[in-house]
């Protein structure tokens, strides 16, 4: 594990994240509490300045300065007054998404649910469906690994695998109300911004990686369909929902992304899946979607 070489005593809260030990200043409550750890993989550090930190610099106005570095620390530069939440929104968003790529890890812009043992990924952009669908799993008793962010890892022999995320939705008031759920039971994910309706469901994701069997890409049409994408569609499938993929090349590390992506598309079938916008249809579609996944032939 990568351990900060000045990670000293201060960091008082310890977690774990897409299969990362955590150590941060910060009190991350969207995340579970863990017993101080001696291995620490990311250390995240609070400063009162903006100057003179190393690393690549996310600036998000009115809210923080982020300064990632080495893929092992981020330190965060708070603007004065800004709410706890509205800082962890970025914190845990973005800038672990550049975190991410500095380890040359897969991380795809994407949700997660364990079926049968295994994990299934779908893939989509901001707007998609895609924590929609989750929540419509969750509420067949499917549970939800990751949400927004899912980062693949290769084992030795080359199979991907799949960490907890963030044990939380994030819906819009919409979806609430289709997937019977009432806003002012949850908090809003930005604070100080009342035309902002998109809130926080928790939904408990935990445990141990599972090995990643298929990837959907979600597909907004009148129909439902569920088509199998080869070759460079497949590919470019997942290159295209990398989650913060602009980053990348700062990194250095478009090769090693690129060859992941051939690797990921040559052990998990990648599929499109159209999915019309009628929430009346999510029970239908899940169990549609449960079908396939245990009837198809995944194998690409």
């Amino acid at each position: 594990m990568h351990r900060p070489s000045d990670q000293g005593s201060s960091g008082r809260f310890h977690y774990s994240l897409f299969g990362l030990n955590v150590r941060s200043d910060l009190s991350l409550p969207e995340l579970r509490l863990l017993d101080p750890m001696d291995d620490v993989d990311v250390w995240i550090s609070v400063a009162s300045d903006a100057e003179e930190h190393a690393g690549t610099l996310l600036a998000i106005g009115d809210v923080a300065h982020f300064y990632v570095d080495g893929g092992s620390r981020i330190i965060v530069v708070p603007d004065p007054g800004v709410p706890d939440r509205n800082v962890r929104l970025f914190l845990l968003g973005s800038a672990m998404g550049i975190l991410l790529h500095q380890r040359a890890l897969l991380p795809l812009h994407a949700n997660s649910v364990e079926i049968d043992g295994k994990a299934v990924a779908f893939m989509g952009a901001s707007g998609a469906g895609k924590s929609t669908l989750a929540a419509a799993f969750h509420d067949a008793g499917v549970q939800v690994i990751t949400d927004d962010v899912c980062v693949v890892r290769f084992d030795e022999g080359g199979a991907p695998g799949v960490s907890p995320g963030l044990p939380r939705l994030r819906l819009w008031k919409d979806a609430l109300d289709a997937t019977g759920r009432v806003a002012e039971q949850f908090q809003r994910s930005y604070a100080g911004d009342d035309s902002y309706e998109k809130y926080d469901v928790p939904v408990g994701a935990e445990g141990a990686s599972l090995e990643l069997i298929a990837a959907y890409l979600l597909q907004p049409a009148d129909e439902f369909a569920i088509v199998q994408l080869t070759g460079i569609d497949a590919v470019e499938a997942v290159f295209a929902n990398t989650y913060r993929g602009g980053y990348i090349p700062e990194t250095g590390n478009f090769q090693i992304h690129w060859e992941d992506c051939l690797r990921l598309v040559g052990r998990v079938p990648i599929f499109a899946l159209n999915i019309p916008r009628d929430h009346a249809r999510l029970p239908e579609m899940i169990g549609r979607i449960l079908t396939h996944v245990r009837s198809a032939p995944l194998d690409s």
